[in-house]
């Protein structure tokens, strides 16, 4: 389904402040947005809350969407992006308190797939595709919701691409890794129910709680692939494109609407519209949004831009404390100070008083922690023999000193972090590679955007690194806090005692790892593979 000139005319009118024209978009878009939300989510307590936090970012950011044609996807990408904001915050949570699993919370451990089921009497092969999308690693999830919509024709190829902010053609390859994982879970959850189970299933099974967890995915897979009995299960499934386009969608529960409309996002007159109209299941419960929310919802609409998105932030922080930054002047960043290339350093790494830090406004800002003596580690490689000779002096394990550098792969000597014009590579550089190689090869480190204690790394042509859909790329500066963020990262230690690995400053559990031709933000996986394709080792510049 393609956006209509009636929908541009629409969004040209929101984007002027059409409040009627704002709220007929909303109430079109609704359902694919809770879909997607809720399909990528499985249920959790906090989908209406995700629904609700796109919508203020859709409201707050509209009247700066350049391309009304774009507006569906645009609006899909703002969804992937919350969705991966809450599972963040999932895991911040979890490390910090032992807390109650939301599952916990559910009735009977029933989700929005248990609900399907039993509603909607699926049939046994459709109600496996249901329970196989649960053995998915979290980050099929969202790609699986958005092939969802794509199968049902809400979305097509291109918007998917777009709200990946990919190419068609590496989305495509992120689909059919997808379905691939989807299809072998599909044979898990057939092999599992089969009556009588197969008995080295049984056996393989032995200690197993219960949980669809990627561990157990692998192990149960392993038995599934070579067992004879097991792999009759899969003989006769339909194939799962055909199986999704009979599943009756998420229908946007009446509380939700009901909740919008009492916050002044939609009105009687757009409720009523048949978008809308299906959605009378119950409400569901979100855990209390407070009283003082609703209604106040407007006011970030007609507000003052900056003041109307920290209103955005207290009205959806609820208790979380919001991070004013005051008008002292911040303390120096600990990282390295500049070296032999100070004069480059002098020019390029701001200082606090003149481009202060502007921190989230949704979340705390990360405390810097104490510094840690890093774990024993390997020596460090030799510089590769093309490598530029150093004559920087020695920095503190896990640092990059403000100036201009190039960063070498840890793993792979001579390939160091580079560029192909839009995404970071790792390509091959030495001293006879032409100029506009080294240059791609060569950053300036500065301050974090987001937080001074943390870098940012800016290109030969002034473009700045950061991630967008979890790829690193390389982008022009934007005046917006997302944006600070995105080119915030954070050095730790690396694989070997004179290499560093790049957290993200918002997403401190993903670093900066090499895969697939390009860097990717991705969750270690406690391997040493993993941690030398996510390591650097700082050398002086190729440029």
């Amino acid at each position: 389904m393609t956006i209509t000139a009636i929908d541009v005319e629409l969004v040209t009118a929101a984007r002027s402040g059409d409040r009627s024209a704002r709220e007929q978009l909303i109430a079109a878009h609704l359902p694919l947005l809770y879909n997607i939300v809720g399909r990528a989510l499985h249920g959790h307590a906090d989908i209406d809350d995700v629904v609700q936090e796109t919508l203020v970012r859709v409201i707050r950011d509209l009247p700066a969407l350049r391309a009304p044609e774009s507006f569906r996807s645009w609006l899909v990408a703002i969804a992937v992006r919350q969705i991966a904001s809450h599972r963040q915050r999932i895991r911040t949570a979890t490390h910090r308190a032992s807390a109650v699993d939301p599952a916990d919370l559910l009735a009977a451990g029933g989700d929005v797939a248990d609900e399907a089921i039993l509603r909607l009497h699926l049939t046994d092969q459709r109600r496996q595709v249901v329970e196989a999308s649960r053995w998915l690693d979290p980050a099929h999830r969202p790609m699986l919701a958005l092939w969802w919509q794509e199968c049902a024709g809400q979305l097509t190829r291109q918007e998917v691409a777009a709200a990946c902010d990919t190419r068609v053609a590496h989305v495509g390859v992120r689909l059919q890794r997808m379905r691939e994982q989807l299809e072998l879970s599909r044979g898990i959850v057939a092999a599992l129910a089969a009556q009588p189970r197969c008995a080295g299933l049984t056996s393989a099974v032995d200690g197993w709680d219960g949980a669809p967890t990627p561990v157990w995915r692998k192990r149960i897979a392993r038995h599934t692939r070579a067992c004879p009995t097991c792999s009759t299960c899969t003989e006769d499934q339909v194939p799962t494109e055909r199986l999704l386009l009979g599943i009756v969608p998420l229908a946007v529960p009446a509380g939700l609407v009901a909740a919008l409309a009492a916050k002044g996002l939609l009105t009687t007159t757009t409720v009523a519209t048949p978008t809308l109209v299906a959605a009378s299941t119950p409400a569901s419960t979100t855990g209390g949004t407070p009283g003082l929310l609703f209604g106040k919802i407007t006011q970030v609409v007609g507000a003052h831009p900056m003041a109307g998105l920290a209103a955005g932030a207290v009205l959806l922080a609820g208790a979380v404390a919001v991070v004013v930054q005051s008008g002292a002047t911040p303390t120096p960043p600990a990282i390295a100070a500049p070296t032999s290339v100070a004069s480059a350093a002098v020019s390029i790494a701001p200082s606090p008083t003149t481009s202060p830090a502007q921190p989230s406004l949704a979340r705390r800002s990360p405390i810097p922690s104490p510094p840690v003596a890093p774990p024993p580690a390997p020596p460090a490689p030799p510089p590769s023999p093309a490598a530029p000779p150093s004559s920087r002096p020695a920095i503190a394990p896990g640092t990059i000193g403000v100036g201009v550098w190039s960063l070498e792969s840890a793993r792979k000597a001579g390939r160091y972090l580079n560029h192909d014009g839009k995404y970071a590579t790792l390509g091959a550089v030495d001293g006879s590679s032409p100029k506009a190689a080294r240059q791609r090869a060569t950053f300036a480190v500065q301050r974090g955007l987001a937080d001074p204690n943390c870098v940012t790394l800016l290109a030969a042509d002034g473009r700045y690194l950061r991630h967008w859909g979890m790829q690193v790329q390389l982008s022009p500066q934007e005046n917006s806090t997302i944006f600070r963020e995105d080119a915030t990262f954070c050095p730790r230690p690396g694989a070997t005692s004179a290499s560093v690995t790049l957290r993200s400053y918002n997403y401190p559990s993903h670093v900066v790892h090499h895969r697939d031709g390009g860097f990717w933000l991705d969750v270690p996986d406690d391997s040493a593979a993993f941690a030398a394709d996510s390591s650097f080792v700082v050398r002086d510049p190729w440029a």
